[in-house]
This record gives structure tokens, sequence and C-alpha cells, in this order.
């Protein structure tokens, strides 16, 4: 099975992410990622699941989910490329203006080097890419032990954590 970091462990990956090819089937059971499109066309089925999480790809946007967040038990966020920073806006805009308490999981060009700024932006969960060592892209989580900035986790500015 799979592997990704989740809240800081190493874990086995419990969830499958369907693109619109495995889709064109039905919807498997278990635990499964969906495109936006498809859930937003399949809706009402899809609300009467809890093992249902959706992907986000650079130019959708997080407010088309805002009705069902509470609902959803996750939201991935696709990095195409390394350099692709939409989805650092994503997930803090996810974490803070919506309230989201779910999974914010990154996948897709996922690595050690932006885990703890993802972290820091509201992502909680991380798909590393395949061809990287996971255990070292872990200890990215630890790269700084202080921050200047506040974040998603602790808005507060340095100064004001005395």
């Amino acid at each position: 099975m799979a592997k990704l970091i989740l809240d800081g462990a190493i874990v086995d990956n419990q969830w499958q992410r369907l693109d619109a090819d495995a889709l064109a089937n039905g919807l498997p059971d278990g635990k499964v990622i969906v495109p936006l499109d498809y859930w937003q066309s399949h809706r009402q089925a899809l609300l009467e699941r809890t093992d249902v999480g959706v992907c986000l790809e650079p130019g959708e946007e997080p407010r088309d989910l805002v009705d069902d967040l509470e609902a959803l038990p996750l939201v991935a966020i696709h990095f195409p490329a390394f350099k692709d920073g939409r989805g650092y806006s994503y997930a803090r805009e996810l974490r803070t203006r919506f309230g989201f308490k779910g999974e914010v999981r990154a996948v897709g060009d996922v690595l050690r080097d932006q885990l703890f700024y993802m972290q820091r932006c509201g992502f909680n969960a991380f798909e590393v890419r395949a061809d990287r060592n996971i255990e070292e892209a872990l200890s990215g989580l630890k790269d700084f032990s202080v921050t200047y900035q506040g974040d998603v986790n602790d808005p507060r500015p340095l100064y004001r954590r005395a």
C-alpha cells in the first residue's frame, strides 16, 4: 500500500484518487477522491457517502465547495508542477476563510522542500512524489524551529508569541 505523510507521521494511504477515465465505469466502494467536476455533477448522490473527497486542480476555486465543506472529510489539492503555487493559496483559503477542519492533502509534484511551507498554509497531508524518499521528506516539516510571521496554525507574529 502506498504511504503518505498525515499529521506529521508516515501512514498507509487509505484513499484512492480517481480521474475521469477511472470514473467512466462508475464510482467504486471505499475511500475515493474525485475531481471537482465529477463532484458537482453527482453532488446529491455523493453527499450521502462519508468516504468521498474532492480534488482541486489549478484554476478551480475552493469557493466552489463552500456549501459542501461540512460534508467533506478531505480536500486534495493537485500540484502539477512544484513551481505552481496556487495550491498554497487554496489551502489557506480553505482553512482561514471557509473554516475547513478536514484533511487538506497535497498531491502531485510534492517535494520535501515544500512541506514546511505547505503546512504553514494549512496542509496536513502530503502525497510525496513517488520517486522521492518519504522518510527524508518527513524531515522537511521540521526544517525551521522558529518563524517570524503568523500562519494558519498560529496567526500571531513572533513578537506576539512571547
